[in-house]
C-alpha cells in the first residue's frame, strides 16, 4: 500500500492543477445540487419491530384522520394573578384564540376548545388547547409556524400568559458563536504547531472543502433519501475533526521529509506513502464504527452513520490527493517561519545545531523517556484516574429528552412548566393506547373494558373515554400518568399496560398497544440498549482484525481496544456527572438535569472508537516503523513519540475544540453530544494513547510485536511503515545521512 500511495502522492504533486480543478469542480457541483434540490419536506422517524411503531402503522391504516404522527401544538393559557381563565373576558379571549388557531393554517385538523375538552385546571388558573396538524413538524411551512406565533402573540396582548408546547414550533438547533470559536482555536493550534501560516491554513482549507462537499451532498439528497437535519450536523462535526487531523499528519510528515534533505516531489510522495497509509486505516476504523450503527435498525440512525461515513471517506481522499497537490503550490512556504526568522525559535535551534550541540529533545521525547523508565507507576495512575471518572456510570439513567429539558427561556419549556403546575407533570406526555377491536364481539364494550382495566394500574392519573374510528374496529384511549414523561414511573406504567394485554385479549378478544411520543421514546431507549453489546462486538471485532493487519501484532490491537473501553466509560461517567447530576452544569449551560439521551452510549462507542483508533494508528505506526527498522522496543517508543507526539497532541486539541464548539448549542441533545465527544477525545488522546500505550509497550518489550507464524503468513502485507519505499530498487533514493543525527538514548 505504501508504494501505491507513494506513487499517488507524487502524481498529485505533479498534476496539481488537474487535481485541484477536480476538487473545486466537485465542490461547485455539490453546492449547485444543494441549492437547486427541493427542501426536505419530511424526516420520518420509525423504529421497526417495536410496539409503538406497530400502533402508529395501524392507526395510519384504519384511522388516518387521527393524525397520530402529525405535528401537535399545546397552547397553554394562564390567567393573571387574582383572575381565572373561566372569567368572562378571559374565556372570550381564549375562545377567540382557538378560532384563530383553527383558521390559521390549512394543515390544522382540529383545535380543541379547553372548556369543551375539559382541559381547565381545578383551581381555574390554567387551561390548554390541543392543536393537531395533518402533517409532521418537518412538513409544516414557515407560514404555518408564523400563523401560530402571531395568534399567540395577539392573545398575550390581552394580559393572559400564553405559551406553546409540542413539536409544531420545533426549529433547527442553534450552535451560536462557540462553533466558530472552536475552528478559531484549531487555527491557532495549527499555527503554533507548524510555525507557518501556510502550513496551518492547508488543513483548515481542505477540511472546509471536504465538509462543504459532504454537507452539500447531504442537502442535495435530503429530500430523496428522507434525511433529517441532525444528519448534516453530525457529518459537519466529524468531517471537520477528521479532515483537519488527516491533513495535519500528511503536512507534518512532508515537512519532516523536507528536513531529511529530499526534494519537494519526493517528500510529497513519501509523506502520502507513510502518513497516508495511517490515514487510510484510521479512516477505515471511523467508517466501520459509523456504518456499524446500522446494527441498531433505526433508519434515522443508520442514515446519520452512512452520511457521516461518506464525509470521512471524502476527508481521506482529500488528504491523499488534494493535500500533496496544494503542497506543490506551497513548496517550502510550509516550513516554519522560525527558519527564516526568530519568531518561532528557528534561528536559535539552527545556531545550537551549528554549534554542535545537537537537537534539543522535545517534550514528547522527554515524556516518552519518563514513561519508559516508570511504566508501572504511569499505568497505575492512568487506570485509577480513568476508573474514578467512570464511577458515575453505575448510576446511568437513559431516556429521551422532552420539553422539560429545553432551556428555560423557550416557550416550549414555559408551556411545560405551566402544565406541570396547573395539571400535573403527566399531562406533558399522555400515553396513547390503541385497541384493535377486530376480534371483539362487542367493540364498544371491549373499548370500555380496556379503559377500566388501565385505570386500576398504579401511576395512572386519568383515563379518557375511548374514541372509535368510523369502522368501529379501532379504539384510541388517552392515558395520563401521574409522573413526568421522562420519569422511571412512567416507563414502568407503559410496561404495566402492555403486561395487561394478554388478560384484556382473553376477556374481550381485543388487542392493545401503547404508543405516543412517550412510549416511542421508551421503545427507542430499549432498542438502543439491546443493540449496544452486539454493536460493540461487531465494531471492536472488525477494527481489531484491521489493526492486526496494520500492526502485525495481537497484543497491540488488544491493548488499543481495552484502552478505548476505559476512555469511553470515563467519558460517559463525566456526561452523567454533568447532565444527570448537575456537577458544573452551569459552566456548560445545562439548565435542567435528567436522564442521559438513550442513544448517547451507542453513539459515543461508535464515534469515539473510530477517532480513538486514529491516534492509535498515527502514534503506534511510527513506533512500529522504528522497531521494524532495527531499534530496540524502548528506543522505538521514544522515537515514535519524538516524531508524532507533538502532532497527535495538536490533532487532539483541534478535535476537542471542534467538538466543544457544539456545547454552545441551544439543543440539549447537540450540547450533550459535543461535551461527550470532547471529553472522550481528551481522555483517550492524553491519558490512554499518551500515557497508557507507551507504558504497556515498554512493559511488553519485544512481545508487543509478537504474531503467530501461521497468522503472519496468512495476513496480507500492507506495509504501513513504508518499508517498501526503502527497498524498492530504483524507486526511491535516500539522501546522504545527516552527520548531526544521533541515536536516541533511553
Amino acid at each position: 500500500m505504501a508504494t501505491f500511495l507513494y506513487k499517488l502522492g507524487k502524481l498529485a504533486f505533479r498534476r496539481r492543477h488537474f487535481v485541484a480543478l477536480i476538487w473545486v469542480a466537485l465542490l461547485t457541483l455539490a453546492g449547485v445540487g444543494a441549492a437547486s434540490a427541493p427542501t426536505a419536506a419530511s424526516s420520518s422517524f420509525s423504529i421497526p419491530g417495536t410496539e409503538a411503531q406497530k400502533a402508529f402503522d395501524l392507526l395510519e391504516k384504519r384511522a388516518p384522520e387521527a393524525g397520530a404522527d402529525g405535528a401537535s401544538a399545546r397552547v397553554v393559557f394562564k390567567a393573571p394573578d387574582g383572575e381565572k381563565v373561566t372569567d368572562r373576558a378571559n374565556k372570550a379571549e381564549i375562545a377567540k384564540t382557538v378560532g384563530a388557531l383553527r383558521s390559521g393554517s390549512d394543515h390544522v385538523v382540529r383545535a380543541d376548545d379547553p372548556f369543551r375538552a375539559k382541559t381547565v385546571s381545578k383551581d381555574g388558573s390554567t387551561a390548554y388547547a390541543s392543536v393537531s396538524y395533518k402533517v409532521t413538524s418537518m412538513e409544516l411551512t414557515d407560514e404555518d409556524r408564523d400563523a401560530l406565533e402571531k395568534t399567540v402573540d395577539k392573545a398575550r396582548g390581552s394580559g393572559l400568559t400564553v405559551e406553546v408546547g409540542g413539536d409544531a414550533l420545533q426549529a433547527m438547533p442553534e450552535t451560536g458563536s462557540s462553533e466558530v470559536i472552536g475552528i478559531a482555536i484549531a487555527a491557532v493550534v495549527l499555527v503554533v504547531t507548524f510555525g507557518s501560516l501556510i502550513a496551518a491554513g492547508l488543513p483548515l482549507l481542505t477540511a472546509l472543502i471536504g465538509v462543504g462537499i459532504g454537507v452539500s451532498t447531504i442537502a442535495a439528497l435530503a429530500d430523496a433519501l428522507d434525511l433529517g437535519t441532525t444528519t448534516s450536523t453530525l457529518a459537519m462535526m466529524i468531517g471537520l475533526a477528521v479532515g483537519i487531523d488527516y491533513a495535519l499528519f500528511i503536512v507534518s510528515r512532508f515537512r519532516g521529509e523536507l528536513a531529511e534533505g529530499r526534494d519537494r516531489e519526493e517528500a510529497a510522495g513519501r509523506a502520502v506513502g507513510t502518513a497516508g497509509s495511517a490515514v487510510v486505516f484510521a479512516g477505515l476504523t471511523v467508517v466501520i464504527a459509523l456504518v456499524g450503527l446500522a446494527v441498531v435498525n433505526i433508519p434515522m440512525l443508520t442514515k446519520m452513520g452512512l452520511a457521516a461515513a461518506g464525509t470521512v471517506v471524502i476527508a481521506v481522499l482529500i488528504a491523499l490527493t488534494l493535500i500533496p497537490a496544494l503542497l506543490g503550490y506551497a513548496g517550502k512556504l510550509v516550513l516554519p517561519m522560525g527558519e527564516k526568522s526568530r519568531l518561532f525559535g528557528g534561528g536559535r535551534a539552527k545556531a545550537a545545531a551549528d554549534a554542535g550541540g545537537g537537537e534539543k529533545p522535545n517534550m514528547g521525547t522527554r515524556w516518552a523517556r519518563f514513561v519508559v523508565r516508570r511504566p508501572i507507576a504511569v499505568l497505575l495512575v492512568g487506570i485509577v484516574g480513568l476508573g474514578a471518572a467512570a464511577v458515575p456510570v453505575s448510576q446511568l439513567e437513559l431516556g429521551l429528552p422532552d420539553d422539560g429539558a429545553q432551556p428555560t427561556s423557550t416557550t416550549q419549556r414555559k408551556a411545560y412548566d405551566l402544565v406541570s403546575d396547573g395539571f400535573g407533570p403527566g399531562f406533558n406526555g399522555p400515553l396513547m393506547v390503541v385497541g384493535d377491536l377486530k376480534g371483539a364481539d362487542d367493540p364498544k364494550a371491549a373499548a370500555g373494558e380496556i379503559g377500566k382495566t388501565i385505570s386500576k394500574l398504579d401511576d395512572v392519573l386519568t383515563v379518557a373515554p375511548p374514541v372509535l374510528n368510523e369502522a368501529r374496529d379501532t379504539a384510541i384511549i388517552s392515558v395520563v400518568p401521574s409522573s413526568k414523561p421522562s420519569g422511571i414511573e412512567t416507563e414502568e406504567l407503559v410496561h404495566s399496560i402492555r403486561d395487561t394485554g394478554a388478560e384484556i385479549t382473553s376477556d374481550t378478544g381485543a388487542e392493545i398497544m401503547v404508543t405516543g411520543t412517550t412510549a416511542m421514546n421508551i421503545d427507542v431507549s430499549q432498542k438502543l440498549n439491546d443493540a449496544l453489546l452486539p454493536y460493540l462486538a461487531l465494531v471492536v471485532g472488525l477494527a481489531f482484525l484491521l489493526l492486526i493487519v496494520v500492526f502485525r501484532s495481537v497484543l497491540v490491537p488488544l491493548k488499543a481496544a481495552l484502552g478505548f473501553l476505559l476512555s469511553v466509560l470515563a467519558a460517559l461517567g463525566a456526561v452523567v456527572a454533568v447532565f444527570q447530576w448537575g456537577w458544573l452544569g452551569s459552566l456548560f449551560g445545562v439548565e435542567q438535569t435528567g436522564p442521559i439521551m438513550s442513544m448517547m452510549p451507542i453513539f459515543m462507542v461508535g464515534v469515539v472508537f473510530g477517532l480513538a483508533m486514529d491516534y492509535e494508528v498515527f502514534l503506534v505506526t511510527r513506533m512500529r516503523e522504528a522497531y521494524v527498522h532495527g531499534e530496540r522496543p524502548g528506543q522505538a517508543v521514544v522515537t515514535g513519540f519524538r516524531h508524532s507526539a507533538r502532532v497527535v497532541s495538536a490533532a487532539a486539541v483541534i478535535m476537542i475544540a471542534v467538538f466543544a464548539g457544539f456545547i454552545g448549542s441551544s439543543e440539549q441533545m447537540v450540547k450533550m453530544i459535543g461535551f461527550g465527544l470532547a471529553i472522550a477525545v481528551f481522555f483517550d488522546a492524553f491519558v490512554v494513547r499518551m500515557a497508557l500505550v507507551p507504558a504497556v509497550l515498554a512493559l511488553l518489550g519485544d512481545k508487543a510485536w509478537w504474531l503467530p507464524r501461521w497468522l503472519d503468513r496468512a495476513l496480507p502485507n500492507v506495509d504501513v511503515e513504508g518499508e517498501g519505499l526503502r527497498t524498492a530498487a530504483g524507486t526511491v533514493s535516500d539522501p546522504e545521512p545527516d552527520p548531526h543525527r544521533k541515536p536516541v538514548r533511553v
